[in-house]
C-alpha cells in the first residue's frame, strides 16, 4: 500500500501531470481559430518541429518537468542543444507528435474521470448524470456510490503511468543522437587522458624533487661539511622552489580546465636539471646538440619530462654516480639517452612506474623507449619523430 502512496509524495508525479497537460494548450489555441480542420493544429506542430531551436525548447521543459532537474546530470538523458541533423529534427517532430496525443488523451481523462465520479454519486442519490460525461451512468443504483471511487484511482494510475512513459519516450526522442554520444565520449576521453598526463607530470616533478633533497640530506649528514651542507640546503631550496611553481602551474589547470597549459618547462631549460643533477653529487656529462629551442612544443615538454624521470631514477636507484646525458635534435628525430653505471639498486626493466611513465611518454608521442642494461651501464634510450 505504501508503494502504491510513494509517487504521489514525490513532486516530479505533479510536474509530469503538468507537462502532459501542457500539450493541449495548443490545440485548444488553434480550436479557437479554426475548429473545423483540427487537423492543421498537428501539421503547423510538425513543421515548428523542423526549427533546430525548438529542440532545445522541449529539451528544457522536458528536462524540467519529467526529470526535475534544472542542469544536465548523469541520470537526465536528455540534451538541450539545438537540432543540427534531420535526424535531430525528425526524433523532435517525433516527439511533439507523441507528446500531443499521449497529452491530449491524459488531459481528456483528467478531465472526464472525475466527472464519470460525480455522475456515480448523482445518480446514487437519484439524480441525472452530466450529459457532457464521456461514459453515461444508467439507471438510479444505491450500490453506484461503491464504485465512486474507481474512476480516481484509475486517474492516479493513468497520471503515474503516462508521467514515467512520458519520460522514457523524452530521454529517447530528445535523448543524444549517436554524433552527440560520440562527441561525448571523445571529450571523456580528452578528460581522461588530460588526468593522466597531470598525474605523470606530478610524479616526475614532485618525485624528482623529493630524490634530490633525500640524496642533498644524506649526503651533507655524511660529509659534516658546513660549506657542502650550505650547497646541499641550497639546491634542495631550488629543487623546491621549481617544484613548488610545477604543482601550482598543475592546481591551476585543475581550477580551470578550460585554460591551456602554459610555462611548462621544455628541453631548451635542460640546464636546470642537469644543475640540479649536480648538485646531489651525481657526476653529470651532458651533450646537447642540435636546435633543441626549435622542438615542437609538446615533443620538447615531453621530453624535458623524460629527462627529469632518467635523472631522478638514477639519483633514487644509484646515488651520485658518473651519468651520461645525450640529447640529440637531427635526421627527423629527437634521440635522448641517459646511461650510468650498473648497480644492484637498480630495476630491471619493466619495472618501476618511472619506466612505465617513460615509455608511454614515448608511445604517446609516436616514439618507441629501450630501457635496460647495455654494456656495463644502465641506459634509458628514446627515440621521438619530430613530425
Amino acid at each position: 500500500m505504501i508503494r502504491m502512496i510513494r509517487p504521489f509524495t514525490r513532486a516530479v508525479t505533479y510536474t509530469r501531470w503538468l507537462h502532459l497537460f501542457m500539450a493541449v494548450v495548443w490545440p485548444a489555441v488553434w480550436y479557437l481559430i479554426d475548429n473545423t480542420r483540427m487537423y492543421l493544429a498537428a501539421l503547423l506542430l510538425a513543421l515548428a518541429g523542423l526549427v533546430p531551436a525548438m529542440r532545445v525548447v522541449e529539451g528544457l521543459q522536458a528536462r524540467l518537468l519529467l526529470t526535475g532537474q534544472r542542469h544536465d546530470g548523469p541520470d537526465t538523458g536528455i540534451v538541450v542543444t539545438p537540432a543540427v541533423t534531420w535526424g535531430d529534427r525528425g526524433r523532435t517532430v517525433l516527439w511533439l507528435q507523441t507528446r500531443l496525443f499521449l497529452g491530449g488523451a491524459v488531459a481528456f481523462l483528467t478531465v472526464h474521470l472525475p466527472m464519470l465520479t460525480d455522475d456515480l454519486v448523482r445518480t446514487a442519490r437519484g439524480g441525472g448524470p452530466d450529459p457532457a460525461t464521456f461514459v453515461q451512468v444508467p439507471g438510479h443504483h444505491w450500490w453506484y456510490a461503491l464504485l465512486a471511487p474507481l474512476p480516481l484511482v484509475a486517474l492516479a494510475a493513468v497520471v503515474v503511468a503516462a508521467g514515467k512513459l512520458i519520460t522514457v519516450v523524452a530521454r529517447h526522442l530528445l535523448g543524444p543522437s549517436p554524433t552527440e554520444r560520440l562527441a561525448a565520449l571523445e571529450e571523456r576521453t580528452e578528460q581522461l587522458l588530460e588526468r593522466n598526463r597531470i598525474a605523470r607530470e606530478l610524479h616526475d616533478s614532485i618525485g624528482h624533487a623529493l630524490t634530490v633533497a633525500v640524496v642533498q640530506a644524506g649526503a651533507a649528514r655524511a660529509a659534516r661539511d658546513p660549506a657542502f651542507t650550505d650547497r646541499a640546503l641550497d639546491a634542495i631550496e631550488e629543487t623546491g622552489r621549481a617544484a613548488l611553481e610545477d604543482l601550482e602551474r598543475v592546481l591551476g589547470v585543475l581550477r580551470e580546465s578550460g585554460r591551456p597549459v602554459s610555462g611548462r618547462p621544455t628541453l631548451a631549460d635542460a640546464d636546470r636539471l642537469l644543475e640540479s643533477a649536480r648538485a646531489s653529487g651525481a657526476k653529470v656529462d651532458a651533450d646537447l646538440a642540435g636546435p633543441l629551442e626549435t622542438l615542437p612544443g609538446p615533443l620538447s615538454r615531453e621530453g624535458y619530462r623524460i629527462l627529469q624521470e632518467s635523472l631522478t631514477n638514477v639519483l633514487r636507484h644509484a646515488g651520485a654516480v658518473p651519468v651520461r646525458v645525450r640529447v640529440e635534435v637531427g635526421g627527423g628525430s629527437l634521440g635522448l639517452e641517459v646511461r650510468n653505471p650498473l648497480t644492484v639498486g637498480i630495476p630491471g626493466p619493466g619495472r618501476g612506474s618511472g619506466l612505465r611513465g617513460i615509455r608511454e611518454r614515448a608511445a604517446l608521442l609516436g616514439g618507441h623507449a629501450h630501457t635496460g642494461p647495455h654494456e656495463g651501464d644502465w641506459r634509458v634510450r628514446v627515440e621521438l619523430p619530430l613530425r
